[in-house]
């Protein structure tokens, strides 16, 4: 090898490694960050009793509402402690006396990932007496669910029955309902003594724009899915999202319904790329949002969006592991974010089809399911190139379709059980994104036994173990 190429390879080495050193400095500055913010709320006299403000998010939303709860409280003067549900013990309950509790519901009824533990430990618990614990309890929910706000509702049910006194009815929020959540500020109040809590609201949609379209899987079964991107428009600057991010798109026609979109690019890229599959309802029409996003939705068609933090489903610290990607139909855009964040880290995001992977950067591994070879195969020219170059060291296409016996990502999955083992022996992340219904919970199923349910529920408490479905 010359010299030029050794020092060609030690400065990609060199520069990788600072950028991952870069995403971890950011990622930890966050983590203090909001440790300051938690810690701004404290008592400042000793011995005073701070009110718990405890969330179980999935998304993100849970979680900011419970920042906004705590700081709004602690403006009105009232000591509080804010703290995720996860790090919150029996031992806790037992010696708080308010408790305010914003909870999502995951799925039909489960709790959020990040709150498994608290609900296996803490809920498991049936004889703990909670009576001298005062609590209000906000449940987040979508009603196109069976079980809406389920997990909110056992949560509070749990505490009622341990003896837990309510400090108002529990409030059940659909879809972020903006009267229901007026109603919660309005009992804050009324328990902080005061009529002028600082309101809070939703950052403001911005003014974006369609700048290409296309449709990925002409001549599918299913239906179409399309690959949008969307840039701001001239007096909107481009946010600084970050791969596992979504954006809420709100569409002509469902005013103040914005509806999640998982993020398929990286700022780098330049624009927002999205992967979105047109829904038809029973009656044959077309679902208000995709039907307007693949179809009515032209180039430069002005587009109301604004990017939202999810936290759970971000690289965090995750930034130098082997990563684990599995997912299944439109799931494929928070999977490609992530490798598109990871090409990007090492600066490579543009011409990573055609530079080997350095021995530095963690490899990726893709596990991907849809129904036929020929048509569903999204995004395959440059996932087949980021694999001959070594940046996705396996790719497991998945068909359904394509045999008789009807195939998907869960069985490849438990085919591949003693590799997975050893990824993530050697350290890696799992990441799952796609369809709740069927492959989340029997991806999530096959782990626990490929694994051990043990072993996986250590992996979420790491961080290591992250989920995007819907």
């Amino acid at each position: 090898m010359t010299s030029e190429k050794i020092l060609y390879a030690l400065a990609t080495v060199l520069c990788y490694a600072l950028m991952c050193g870069a995403i971890a400095w950011q990622h930890r500055s966050r983590q203090r960050a909001a440790q300051r913010r938690a810690d701004a709320l404290l008592p400042a006299t000793p011995g005073v009793p701070a009110w718990w403000v405890a969330y179980a998010s999935q998304t993100g939303q849970a979680e900011e509402l419970a920042l906004q709860t705590a700081q709004a409280l602690h403006t009105a003067g009232v000591p509080v402690r804010l703290a995720p549900l996860s790090q919150i013990s029996l031992a806790d309950l037992q010696r708080a006396d308010r408790l305010l509790c914003i909870a999502s519901t995951y799925g039909e009824g489960d709790p959020p990932d990040s709150a498994v533990p608290f609900a296996r430990l803490v809920m498991a618990n049936a004889e703990a007496s909670l009576a001298h614990l005062h609590v209000g309890m906000l449940a987040l929910g979508d009603k196109t669910y069976a079980h809406f706000c389920g997990f909110g509702r056992a949560l509070d049910r749990w505490l009622v029955d341990r003896g837990a006194q309510p400090l108002f009815e529990r409030i059940d929020v659909d879809k972020s309902d903006p009267e229901a959540l007026q109603r919660w500020r309005q009992h804050l109040a009324h328990l902080a003594g005061t009529s002028d809590l600082p309101d809070w609201e939703a950052p403001a949609l911005q003014a974006w724009q369609l700048r290409a379209r296309r449709h990925l899987n002409p001549g599918s079964a299913g239906e179409e899915v399309h690959h949008l991107e969307l840039v701001p428009q001239a007096d909107v600057a481009l946010p600084n999202w970050q791969a596992g991010d979504l954006v809420q798109v709100e569409v002509p026609g469902a005013p103040g319904e914005p509806r999640d979109y998982s993020i398929a690019s990286v700022p780098q890229d330049g624009a927002v790329h999205l992967l979105v599959r047109r829904a038809r309802r029973t009656d044959g029409t077309l679902g208000v949002a995709s039907g307007w996003l693949t179809q009515a939705a032209v180039d430069k068609t002005p587009v109301s969006l604004r990017v939202r933090a999810h936290g759970g489903f971000r690289i965090g610290d995750n930034a130098s592991r082997p990563l684990i990607l599995i997912g299944n139909g439109t799931g494929l855009a928070g999977l490609r974010g992530h490798i598109r964040g990871r090409l990007a880290s090492a600066g490579r995001l543009a011409d990573a089809d055609s530079v080997r992977r350095p021995d530095n950067v963690a490899p990726m591994w893709l596990l991907f399911g849809e129904r036929n070879a020929l048509c569903d195969a999204h995004y395959r020219s440059e996932i087949d190139a980021w694999a001959r170059q070594g940046w996705l060291s396996r790719v497991d296409w998945v068909f359904s379709r394509d045999q008789s016996e009807r195939l998907y990502v869960q069985h490849r999955l438990a085919s591949a059980g003693d590799t997975v083992r050893q990824w993530v022996a050697d350290g890696a992340a799992i990441y799952v994104c796609g369809s709740l219904e069927g492959m989340a919970g029997e991806v999530n199923l096959g782990l626990q036994q490929i694994l051990g349910d043990e072993a996986l529920q250590q992996l979420v408490a790491e961080g290591r173990y992250r989920r995007d479905v819907y």
